[in-house]
């Protein structure tokens, strides 16, 4: 077995066939495109990674299998771009982690079975994202190697590309945001509350980290029985946006003191259904659907409130903010103290505000009432207002695209 280590971007890979879908890029970006801002309050949308070019050839072997690694010490996660692969019939190329514990595979033609995949505008697509700074990029052969597929390099798994998730540190240098956490930060891993608050913890699992583009990050949720996930239109609002995205769910901790989490199930975003006018500090939402939608049906979903909400409510927000394993807002300043309440249910025509924590990357979350149902969809960080747009007014406009029930 070929084993070798890529520890830094090199040049392009050609664009050949196989899985090459669209136009070829001359080029990759140094990074992904970043959620466009807007006047404060500001959209909280998070930078969680940035691309880099990376030209790795897995080429056939005379054993059954042959890999490489993309290594990127310190990175949160390793996303490759295939630019083609072109296999055997039978054969496949599995991407994984080096314990093997998550493995993502795909075959030269698209094969039933075949995890998901995002597409970004040039030929290829991306594999789904591995957690943690190694991936391992394995070829294997099914069958008899032919003379050609050993000594010619146009057959076997090429690579043009790939997305690396920041540290913590360059996170924060890299999303300069208002002050959204509002005196101490109340926020705690989502487990810390499955016996205390065990519907509040229950309803979370419908709630996942987006990543899109491959560096940018939100959260998103599913809305209703179908397969329909709102997130804001600040986090994407173009159908190329949605391919290019995945949705992960269960990404959170199983300790309350923990910082690691597992992969949890991911699946790629699919059709856009709806996007709301106006700016930012409007309605700000988006509604579409993502494939495999079988994979994440055990982790339910969430209603909408139809009619407007009373200022004084208690709520809480479940999201990823900082594109971190889900955490629970529900105490504003500290643990067993004041719980997160709605401080102005009218604070414009659109929006409701509070002081329950958040930060970059808790754009999109469900903000729920005591009734668990969402009463507002977060999107602008800027204590002492944190807002999120009125879900009444969102569901008068989608309440015929979704079953809110």
């Amino acid at each position: 077995m070929k084993l070798s280590r890529i520890l830094a971007a090199v040049t392009l890979a050609a664009a050949l066939g196989g899985w090459a879908t669209g136009p070829a890029a001359a080029a990759i970006p140094a990074s992904p495109s970043a959620p466009a801002p807007d006047t404060a309050p500001e959209p909280q949308a998070r930078m969680i990674g940035e691309e880099l070019t990376a030209s790795v050839a897995v080429l056939y072997t005379s054993d059954r299998q042959s890999r490489q690694e993309i290594r990127h010490p310190g990175a949160a996660y390793v996303k490759v771009h295939f630019s083609q692969l072109r296999l055997a019939p039978g054969d496949y190329v599995t991407v994984s982690n080096p314990a093997g514990t998550e493995v993502h595979t795909y075959h030269g033609k698209r094969t039933d079975g075949d995890a998901d995949h995002t597409q970004h505008g040039r030929a290829g697509f991306g594999a789904m994202s591995i957690d943690g700074d190694v991936a391992v990029i394995t070829l294997h052969a099914t069958g008899k190697r032919s003379a050609d597929q050993l000594t010619k390099r146009g057959y076997g798994a090429f690579t043009d590309g790939y997305w690396r998730g920041y540290s913590e540190e360059e996170i924060i240098a890299n999303n300069p945001s208002p002050r959204s956490v509002c005196a101490t930060d109340a926020r705690r891993n989502v487990v810390c509350y499955q016996t205390s608050f065990p519907t509040e913890y229950s309803r979370s699992r419908a709630v996942a980290k987006l990543l899109i583009g491959g560096g940018g990050s939100c959260t998103t949720w599913r809305v209703g029985s179908t397969n329909r996930l709102l997130t804001n239109k600040h986090c994407f609002s173009t159908q190329a946006q949605v391919a290019s995205s995945e949705v992960q769910f269960n990404y959170q901790c199983t300790t309350c003191t923990g910082t690691t989490a597992g992969a949890g199930t991911k699946v790629s975003g699919s059709t856009l259904i709806k996007v709301s006018p106006g700016s930012s500090s409007q309605l700000d939402y988006t509604l579409y659907s993502v494939n495999n939608f079988a994979n994440i049906g055990s982790f339910g979903y969430l209603v909408l409130e139809t009619t407007a909400s009373a200022t004084g409510q208690r709520i809480y927000i479940p999201g990823h903010g900082d594109g971190s394993p889900k955490r629970l807002s529900i105490y504003e300043d500290t643990q067993g103290g004041t719980q997160c309440t709605i401080k102005n249910a009218n604070i414009n025509t659109y929006n409701i505000s509070y002081s329950c924590d958040t930060s970059g990357g808790n754009s999109g979350s469900p903000v729920l009432n005591a009734n668990h149902k969402v009463v507002a969809l977060h999107h602008l960080g800027g204590c002492p207002n944190n807002q999120g747009a009125k879900i009444h007014l969102i569901y008068n406009d989608i309440k015929n695209d979704i079953v809110n029930s």
